[in-house]
């Protein structure tokens, strides 16, 4: 299984630039994926690596990528909104760095059996971490359809939305939606006419979103951002990949806050609210990939990187 797993690490040279701050530090690796981030941190210094994952896959095919690092790194089991957790049980007190790449790997979306992606057929699931009870099978099949909507319009950005959940809702009075093919399906088939021949699939929108709704991963950036950031020694850095415009503006937003300070009314003459500047922002526009790494990978072309730094 491990051969088979495959994942293009993206932005690796602008990672590599804007993280390494000590060539003997400790670095996390909050969502190490198949190990390529990983794998250039730990050759190019003599660092301690943490790698954390919540899909078991990922974890065993980081463990062989990065075999060759022996006790140098530690990969362990948890979704990256625990990343605090992780560190205080292994007695870590800070780290020089930590890495959030919040991408859906390829492998998840490349295997049938995952159930993340129209294009192969197979049962509905789409759960990163495979041991959560929650599946795409069960939002599709059992959530309301005014969830459904709610679901698909927020974390989807789709117009079509209510359309969408109604043809859903009607479907699965007859039977149940059980496999990816299935759902997009039905998706295709409450679009307008103009809309079935976009450049994107029709169905890619409402697959984002529940794949969003069964990992809650927009629900866990926050947490993660603000465990990172206590994490940090002073010039630490912490470096963000989203891809697309949902995390993104949670990255920001949250990067901003950190990075704000005392928010007292300007007529007050000391401060009260305590709220001290974490982080300077280190990207004020994010980074994206560059033109050959598109070619290369086009899978690469949604991403942005942020960066901030610990005072």
């Amino acid at each position: 299984m491990n051969a088979e797993f495959y994942h293009e690490p993206v932005m690796v040279k602008e990672v590599i630039a804007s993280l390494l701050v000590n060539k003997k530090g400790i670095y996390v690796d909050g969502t190490v994926g198949g190990g390529g981030h990983s794998y250039a941190i730990l050759k190019q210094t003599d660092s301690f690596l943490v790698g954390i994952d919540c899909d078991d896959e990922a974890l065993q095919a980081a463990e062989k990528k990065l075999e060759e690092f022996g006790e140098r790194k530690i990969l362990t089991k948890a979704n990256f909104a625990d990343l605090g957790k992780v560190l205080e049980s292994l007695n870590i007190q800070k780290v020089d760095g930590v890495l959030l790449d919040l991408g859906v790997s390829s492998h998840q979306l490349d295997r049938p059996e995952r159930g993340f992606s129209f294009n192969q057929q197979a049962l509905l699931d789409m759960r990163m971490d495979r041991s959560l009870q929650l599946s795409a099978y069960d939002v599709v099949n059992s959530f309301a359809k005014s969830e459904l909507k709610r679901i698909i319009k927020s974390y989807g950005e789709e117009k079509m939305a209510g359309r969408i959940a109604k043809a859903i809702s009607i479907k699965r009075q007859l039977s149940p939606i059980e496999t990816t093919a299935q759902l997009a399906t039905v998706v295709v088939s409450s679009m307008p006419a103009k809309l079935k021949w976009q450049k994107i699939h029709p169905a890619t929108k409402t697959f984002q979103a529940i794949r969003i709704a069964v990992n809650k991963e927009l629900d866990n950036i926050k947490p993660a951002i603000d465990d990172a950031t206590e994490a940090l020694k002073s010039g630490g850095r912490l470096c963000v990949i989203s891809f697309h415009s949902l995390e993104d503006r949670i990255v920001k937003n949250e990067f901003r806050a950190l990075a704000g300070g005392c928010v007292c009314p300007k007529d007050i003459p000391f401060c009260v609210c305590e709220k001290e500047k974490k982080l300077k922002i280190i990207t004020r526009k994010a980074l994206t990939p560059s033109a050959e790494e598109i070619k290369a990978n086009p899978r690469a072309r949604s991403a942005k990187l942020r960066v901030a730094e610990r005072y």
